[in-house]
């Protein structure tokens, strides 16, 4: 039996669930930078305005990095059920 395919052009969007993941992952990575930020900070005897810095600067590298991460995984992985449904 053959899969009726729908009428358009193709997707190559990845499922709400690896979308949701991918998010969570950019909130944990900006939360664990900005931990790692506020720690380094606190452990040089910083003032508060430098760890408050620090703890901003770590959780937006943190959070992007992962977001990077998470944007290449997820479009390979678009295209990746592209090209499997279209060889079905």
């Amino acid at each position: 039996m053959e899969r009726s395919r729908p009428a358009g052009p193709e997707s190559a969007l990845p499922s709400v669930g690896a979308r949701i993941l991918a998010f969570a992952a950019v909130l944990v990575g900006g939360f664990a930078g900005g931990t790692i930020g506020y720690a380094f900070a606190d452990l040089s005897g910083a003032s508060t305005t430098v760890a408050g810095i620090l703890l901003l600067l770590g959780a937006v590298l943190g959070a992007g990095g992962v977001a990077v991460v998470s944007v290449l995984t997820l479009r390979a992985l678009g295209e990746w059920e592209t090209i499997r449904n279209r060889s079905s």
